[in-house]
Parts: structure tokens; C-alpha cells; sequence
């Protein structure tokens, strides 16, 4: 976590007793773009390929994470808290959830394009192939604060 991320969760938290683990990072291919739509309300869920954790050592979401979103610079934008997590294949995720993603036209087939479109990207960088049954993490989560 950067220094400015640090600051304002420091700020956002300073009235509360114990502090929980707090993570920050942007979204996908365009962080400013996403971040606005959690920021409109228009984004309440996100999801990432299953493997990549697994290869990161990097622990799943859980139900209450906190987490500040990033723009395109690093800088905050927002504060979330995670509500939901699970894990489906890709092919298996429901229209309600591309919608909850809120990008594009938030239809199913816009959200399964650009998603086998990112995650064949990402797979390919780390000598993986996609598949349609990709394991996702699927987290749902709530806007708490706003910068």
C-alpha cells in the first residue's frame, strides 16, 4: 500500500478501535474508468481467475475486506467492502453478476467478450491457455467511502 493510500485509510478508519486488513489495487485494463463506475454506483462486483492467486500466494478475498481502489496513478479513489465472494467457472456465472460488473452495455455477452478477451491476455503472459470453465472468484462488495 502507498503512502497515499495509507493516509486515507488512516482517515477513514481513525475513529474505529481494531483495524482490519486493508488491501489496495486498481481494476483490470482501464482503472480510472472502473473505479468511476464503483464510484457511480454503477459497479458493485468483480471477479479474477482463481489460478492467479494460487500463483501469487496471494490469500482469496473474504467477506469484510476492506479494500481502497486505485486509479490509473496509484492514487485512491474509494474505499469498498467486500460482501460476497465465491468461486464458479467462468462458463457457469450468471447474467445477474456480468451485470452487477457494470461495464460496457452490462449485458452477459459484453462481460463474457471482455473477460475471455483479459484473461486470455493474462494467462498467456505467465505460458497458461485459457479455457471456458476458468476458475473465477467471484466478490460482490459495497461502496463505504468515496475520496
Amino acid at each position: 500500500m502507498n503512502i497515499a493510500s495509507r493516509e486515507y485509510w488512516n482517515f477513514f478508519w481513525k475513529d474505529n478501535e481494531e483495524e482490519p486488513e486493508v488491501s489496495a489495487w486498481q481494476f483490470g485494463d482501464d482503472a480510472d474508468t472502473l473505479a468511476r463506475l464503483v464510484v457511480d454506483k454503477v459497479k458493485s462486483a468483480t471477479c479474477s481467475a482463481h489460478i492467479l492467486y494460487e500463483i501469487e500466494k496471494e490469500p482469496l478475498p473474504k467477506v469484510g475486506d476492506y479494500s481502497i481502489i486505485l486509479n490509473a496513478r496509484d492514487e485512491p479513489v474509494c474505499i469498498i467492502r467486500t460482501s460476497d465472494v465465491s468461486i464458479e467457472p467462468m462458463n457457469k456465472v450468471s447474467k445477474e453478476f456480468a451485470y452487477a460488473e457494470g461495464e460496457g452495455d452490462r449485458s452477459y455477452d459484453y462481460w463474457k467478450k471482455t473477460h475471455i478477451n483479459f484473461f486470455t491476455d493474462e494467462l498467456n503472459k505467465i505460458g497458461l491457455k485459457f479455457e471456458e470453465d476458468l476458475l473465477l472468484v467471484c466478490e460482490r462488495f459495497e461502496l463505504v467511502d468515496v475520496k
